[in-house]
């Protein structure tokens, strides 16, 4: 990602929009900054957090639905993981399908380099070739896997952290990277009590608290910042009428500080509204994905209907009915 870099080593994406995010009305900053190799390990703490449900959950259904994913799938797919992290979940589909190949993508080039190094131990004989990029956008794929059909992996519910309107590009654009017929995996959580739902993003460790206020502590490292990281709070909030878990960095008193040269104040309240994490029924979920260019063919659940993973194929495009 150097072609994106500054003088200084500095991503001009990431101060870019951490400077428009300060200067807009809300506050608001990318959840994909989130992901330095610190805020990467302490997402994977949260993942095991017994609050967490998302992760333990999707787990149990692709351990206990293996067969049925794999017969829905097919052999000899080249699996290609948006926002790999550490690849904790990928086991578990690569032993039940047969894989040609695996492409991990992430933004995180040290942390995904890591983890790939560390699957392809697990896996002596699967061709895995990661790509450090970001997703959200069209990625070009290793030409190795060229002619090979693909299965895209998008697990962790992580379609939630964009509004609507971002996931359908989000979904048009992995179509325009696998391809036209190609296959998407993906988790979806459910819509459930707000008091749950609240409590896996607000964790009585104090785990998500850090990973938040991890992203004060890069812009300080990465932009030159003086933000007084002690000054705010983690807050977790459920906004029922746009269905999503909303986190938000809080100042718990009237603050200044200056990043990359600007002045920036936030009095006492103030937010910084960091991520959203959106909920899906079923319906809505099969909606967005139609809207992104895709159809569902399968779908499985755990019993209490808590999560969801789809299967879903890339549908030419379409002008009329």
């Amino acid at each position: 990602m150097a072609d994106i870099e500054n003088e200084a080593g500095v991503d001009r994406a990431f101060r870019r929009d951490v400077l428009a995010g300060f200067e807009s009305r809300p506050r608001a900053i990318p959840a994909r900054w989130f992901y330095d190799r610190r805020g990467s390990e302490l997402f994977e703490d949260i993942t095991d957090l017994p609050e967490y449900y998302p992760t333990r959950v999707e787990r149990s259904i692709l351990d206990t639905r293996s067969s049925d994913i794999a017969a829905a799938v097919g052999p000899g797919k080249a699996v290609v993981e948006f926002g790999s992290g550490s690849s904790s979940k990928t086991p578990l589909l690569l032993n039940a399908i047969q894989p040609a190949a695996y492409v991990p993508i992430d933004i995180s080039g040290d942390f995904l380099r890591d983890s790939a190094k560390a699957l392809s131990g697990d896996f002596p004989g699967l061709d895995v070739r990661p790509v450090e990029a970001d997703f959200t956008q069209p990625v070009s794929l290793p030409g190795e896997i060229d002619g090979i059909p693909k299965l895209g992996f998008f697990p962790g519910s992580t379609i939630g952290n964009f509004i609507p309107p971002s996931a359908v590009d989000f979904l048009r654009a992995m179509k325009a990277t696998l391809g036209t017929g190609s296959l998407l995996l993906i988790g979806m959580d459910r819509i459930k009590d707000e008091e749950t739902l609240v409590r896996a993003y607000d964790d009585s460790a104090g785990v998500t608290a850090a990973f938040n206020l991890n992203l004060l502590e890069r812009i300080n490292r990465e932009l030159d910042g003086d933000i007084p990281i002690a000054a705010f709070r983690h807050r977790a909030i459920w906004n029922d009428m746009l269905a999503r878990i909303e986190m938000h960095i809080e100042a718990q008193s009237d603050v200044g500080f200056t990043v990359a040269g600007q002045s920036f104040a936030m009095a006492t309240g103030d937010t910084i509204h960091t991520e959203n994490s959106h909920k899906y029924g079923p319906r809505d979920a099969r909606i967005l994905l139609r809207a992104g260019g895709w159809t569902v063919t399968e779908e499985w659940t755990d019993p209490e209907d808590q999560f969801a993973l789809l299967l879903a194929e890339a549908q030419p495009k379409r002008t009329a009915p």
